[in-house]
């Protein structure tokens, strides 16, 4: 555990702030879900993620639809890459979405860039490619993202279709 100096007192009704700065570096806003743990004597938030309960399933399906399709595939929640396969898994999986991709999931975009467009995809980085986009729903909430993503070929209107199948067995399997 790192040592933040920060002290904060509990209230009359069992509050506690987490300061602005480390909601900021965390990514923590207002109306997310935190997960409590307690180790030992210490108590444990963490930010809760509804895809982290599907991590190996989401790996597994991005692995079977890229040995079909070819292209790089992203399953994302509202913060990072959860899950990828293709030549961009190793440089993108378990990083930050950009401010762009977080905007989408809360737009619920379905987007099908069929021209070799730069995006930013990851935070501070931009890619020259063409792609797809597929919010994942949940319950009605905004919950993640599938991308498909080409630096060679244009994405096409099927690629469009995989990601709109990956997105829909992605919100029946979390309903459940």
């Amino acid at each position: 555990m790192k040592a933040t100096g920060i002290i904060r007192r509990i209230d009359d009704l069992g509050r506690v702030v987490i300061p602005k700065e480390i909601r900021k570096n965390l990514r923590i806003k207002e109306g997310d879900n935190l997960e409590i743990f307690v180790v030992n004597e210490d108590i444990i938030l963490k930010k809760y993620s509804m895809m982290n309960k599907i991590n190996d399933l989401a790996q597994e399906l991005t692995d079977a639809i890229y040995t079909f399709m070819k292209h790089s595939i992203f399953i994302t929640d509202t913060d990072q890459v959860v899950a990828a396969s293709g030549p961009l898994k190793k440089k993108y999986l378990n990083k930050n979405i950009s401010d762009f991709i977080t905007e989408s999931i809360k737009r619920r975009d379905k987007i099908l860039e069929n021209h070799f467009k730069e995006l930013n995809f990851i935070e501070d980085e931009k890619l020259t490619c063409s792609y797809v986009m597929s919010t994942i729903l949940v319950n009605g909430e905004a919950t993640g993202m599938i991308l498909i993503i080409s630096e060679e070929e244009k994405m096409s209107e099927s690629e469009m279709q995989m990601a709109g199948i990956v997105s829909s067995f992605m919100t029946k399997y979390l309903e459940q």
